[in-house]
């Protein structure tokens, strides 16, 4: 049966709270991260481990900047200029300066961060900015920057070698929120890594496309 917002149990949406939570266990597990990792592969993607902390940074960051304007653009993101360091990497609005290590990095992701939490907390639930998953109010860009963290953070574990489990409370808040057809019943986390292309659930096959949706929820 896929989740709805309409019937069943209702939860409670999600917040800049639970952002900050996601943050904050992203950032625990990666400061401990061994140095030597940060150059592998960073689990099922193209990118290494610095570049997939780096996108990260980067989407809290863009979702914090979509939210400011006082008529915030509703057919595109606001202009801050892409850049690509290499055709087969991410595209950054902003980088993390090389000399200051992985510890630079994970300053550089808390504290983009703590921009989105701050606009999700003091935005308006009325207002509305472009994504590409649908036009979005502030809780569909806190579910948004939830999924990039629990998930990419999942691509990061795999390529360092380290374990991550995200609570079940925030997998859930972001399924019922970006993926309503998601199957309910299941694994919450494992639900989650199925919708974004990156397992499988009994019965199901893995996905090889996806997309999620931040239309605003009646």
């Amino acid at each position: 049966m896929p989740r709805s917002v309409e019937t069943g149990p209702v939860l409670s949406p999600v917040t800049a709270d639970d952002v900050d939570l996601a943050v904050r266990l992203a950032v625990g597990i990666l400061r401990d991260a061994p140095a030597e990792g940060w150059s592998r592969k960073a689990g099922s993607l193209e990118w290494d481990c610095w570049e997939t902390a780096e996108h990260l940074a980067n989407d809290l960051f863009y979702y914090a900047v979509q939210l400011g304007p006082q008529s915030p653009p509703l057919d595109t993101h606001v202009p801050i200029a892409l850049t690509w360091k290499r055709p087969e990497g991410p595209a950054v609005f902003l980088s993390a300066d090389r000399d200051a290590g992985p510890a630079g990095l994970v300053q550089v992701l808390e504290a983009c961060g703590a921009l989105l939490v701050a606009m999700v907390r003091t935005t308006s639930p009325q207002v509305r900015a472009h994504h590409a998953a649908g036009v979005a109010d502030p809780e569909g860009f806190a579910a948004l920057a939830l999924q990039e963290t629990l998930v990419h953070m999942h691509d990061l574990a795999e390529g360092f070698g380290l374990a991550w489990a995200p609570p079940a409370a925030l997998c859930s808040r972001v399924l019922t929120r970006l993926f309503p057809e998601a199957p309910d019943g299941t694994d919450p986390w494992l639900t989650l890594l199925w919708a974004t292309g990156r397992g499988e659930l009994p019965g199901r096959p893995r996905l090889t496309t996806w997309r999620s949706d931040s239309t605003p929820r009646s």
